[in-house]
């Protein structure tokens, strides 16, 4: 572990992030599996990020601009509910804008904004230092997949808010779903509670126009990890030899990204060849869709129990405010 930054004002960066040869290994073993996957993490070089943000912002994307209207509307509930001197930890802080809202509303002691993308990360954990001069924050980089490292000198007793929001809990499957709520209740303690945003089951047209935009930016996006991938490999995906895929499963009650390689090839990375058959699939991303009550009797197979739920009036999606059982 590294601490990049630390200054007078209460802006600390701490570096947990993966080393190369654990990348290496990662990659590779997914690439030799049938049908090939990379872990939906390797979207978010700084590039990545952008795009991301962008998507957000895209018309057919409904998710971020209906949690955050949810994030208004109910912030007085949300403070009622968390109380005053706690420290609040975000997981998969990127640009950091609806955590904002939450700033606002809460004040905490303390801010802890965890991400993988590190120069993102950093960027963001210096705007919001500018925006609440007050705030003492330790932005940590790390992957938040396994249990998080949080800083020591957090003030000790102080009630930890976990938010985790965007639905990014749908990016797990259900087993690593469950690993991760378990390791989110273990970090924030007896008295802790979790505020999670989740996408709910909805019509499949709503669904499927939200990963298919006609702007092409989640298909930018998807096809992005091919150039992360190369810079950490040296690798030698060609983004012009594979398409964006996305559509929804509703066996399985969850979107689908893909790759697909458009012409029979070879591709090179971490200095291993890689054949790759014409129309054969990379899975880069699953996103899960929740029901309300499924989610519930889910969340307390990890010691939560759910307090409040707050659903817009489309019920497109939905506000969990969980506590330790």
């Amino acid at each position: 572990m590294a601490v990049k930054a630390q200054d007078k004002q209460g802006m600390y960066f701490y570096d947990y992030n993966l080393q190369a040869q654990d990348q290496r290994q990662e990659i590779l073993d997914g690439l030799s599996l049938s049908p090939k996957r990379i872990s939906a993490k390797y979207f978010y070089d700084q590039k990545g990020s952008e795009l991301f943000e962008a998507i957000t912002k895209l018309p057919e994307y409904y998710p971020t601009r209906t949690e955050i209207t949810l994030l208004r509307k109910h912030k007085q509930d949300i403070l009622d509910q968390a109380g005053e001197n706690n420290v609040l930890i975000e997981y998969g802080s990127g640009a950091s804008t609806k955590i904002r809202l939450l700033l606002d509303a809460l004040k905490p002691q303390a801010y802890v904004p965890l991400d993988i993308s590190k120069d993102f990360l950093y960027d963001s954990a210096i705007q919001l230092k500018k925006l609440f001069p007050w705030l003492e924050i330790h932005a940590t980089c790390l992957d938040y997949r396994h249990p998080a490292t949080l800083p020591k000198q957090l003030a000790a007793g102080a009630k930890k808010v976990a938010f985790f929001p965007g639905s990014s809990l749908g990016n797990f499957a259900p087993s690593e779903a469950l690993s991760f709520l378990k390791n989110v209740r273990q970090s924030i303690g007896e008295n802790g509670a979790l505020l999670i945003g989740l996408d709910l089951i909805k019509n499949h047209d709503v669904l499927n126009a939200a990963y298919n935009d006609q702007q092409g930016i989640t298909g930018e996006f998807n096809l992005n990890m091919l150039s992360h991938l190369n810079e950490l490999g040296n690798g030698t995906f060609n983004l012009d030899y594979f398409e964006h895929k996305a559509f929804f499963n509703a066996q399985d009650s969850r979107i689908e990204m893909h790759l697909v390689s458009k012409i029979d090839q070879v591709v090179n990375i971490f200095s291993t060849p890689l054949a790759f058959k014409k129309n054969e699939h990379i899975v880069t991303e699953y996103s899960y869709k929740f029901d309300p009550n499924q989610f519930l009797e889910f969340a307390s197979q990890a010691g939560f129990e759910g307090k409040h739920v707050w659903e817009d009036e489309g019920s497109n999606f939905a506000l969990f405010w969980l506590e330790g059982i």
